[in-house]
């Protein structure tokens, strides 16, 4: 992101490479990554078929594909000059000079190649649906800013996250355990995928003015703030609602409804939300509904795998 003022503090360009790739990689952003297989594995135990070997298997590849799309954010954002000196948020290392572009395309592909090594194996497990789940994985992490038709750029960054980072990731993970693609599956990736989605809409939200600038025709761009506002509260709802109707629908275990505490957690960073005037004032709601996700995903994995 930037080193605008306001935004966080940027490393001096001595950084170090370790600390260096460990800003490009955006450590605080993984629990999108984790928390849907924690999910997935919670749900395989629920059903009996839990298997912890390709659970950590998905668990890898889900974190690299993470940082994998972190990665190509950071450089395609940076080489369609969507990053500038006017954005509001947390850094990014192209943008800041602390890494080459091409040094940073290079560690996107390693990490890229990374995660289909570890497919192979899945693939080994699952069989031909994973090549379809791994590769599509594997593009849309590129394509959501980079490619002819990048996905962020067209409003449909939001659909990306709620499929691969909520549906696919939860039913997914135990797909590789159970071999089944059963329907309270993907009724629990539809609350991860609710909830990450949450984390997009504030950083888009945050950065409406600059996107627009930059021709990002974001989702958020194209709403205007007070429908992007309500879509935020609407990926709340969905959250909540998710876990009352797995026990309704599907004899879920009561103690899934603690993942339901994240609510009353949630009011800070609505408020914020609701009422930001300064884009700076959101800085504290994204880094308050990547915590949601957290306590969601952690307390309906435990629910379910308790249960």
């Amino acid at each position: 992101m930037s080193n605008s003022p306001g935004a966080a503090a940027a490393p001096s360009m001595s950084t170090g490479p370790g600390r260096a790739w460990l800003l490009a990689a955006r450590p605080k952003t993984l629990t999108a990554a984790v928390a849907p297989v924690l999910v997935g594995t919670g749900l395989a135990a629920f059903h009996g078929v839990l298997a912890w070997l390709p659970a950590a298997a998905a668990l890898l590849g889900a974190v690299l594909i993470q940082i994998g799309t972190n990665l190509a954010n950071d450089y395609y954002d940076f080489v369609r000059g969507g990053d500038t000196e006017e954005r509001v948020g947390p850094l990014r290392v192209t943008q800041a000079g602390i890494l080459a572009p091409e040094a940073v395309r290079n560690g996107m592909v390693a990490v890229l190649v990374a995660a289909m090594l570890v497919g192979v194996y899945l693939v080994w497990v699952g069989g031909w649906p994973i090549v379809g789940i791994g590769l599509a994985s594997v593009a849309c992490a590129v394509l959501y800013t980079g490619g002819p038709f990048p996905l962020a750029y067209h409003g449909l960054g939001d659909v990306f996250v709620f499929v691969f980072f909520g549906l696919v990731a939860v039913a997914g993970t135990y797909y590789v355990q159970g071999l089944a693609w059963p329907a309270d599956a993907w009724l629990a990736g539809a609350g991860l995928g609710a909830l990450s989605t949450a984390i997009l809409v504030v950083n888009n939200l945050r950065d409406i003015e600059t996107d627009r600038k930059a021709n990002k025709r974001t989702l958020a761009v194209r709403l205007g703030p007070a429908a992007t506002k309500a879509e935020y509260v609407a990926t709340l709802v969905v959250g909540a609602v998710v876990p009352i109707a797995g026990v309704a629908a599907f004899e879920w275990p009561t103690a899934t409804l603690a993942s339901l505490a994240f609510l009353p957690l949630a009011l800070g960073p609505t408020r914020a939300v609701l009422t930001f005037v300064d884009p700076r004032e959101l800085l504290s709601a994204l880094g308050g509904t990547a915590r949601l996700v957290v306590v969601y995903g952690a307390l309906l994995a435990l629910g379910l795998g308790v249960g």
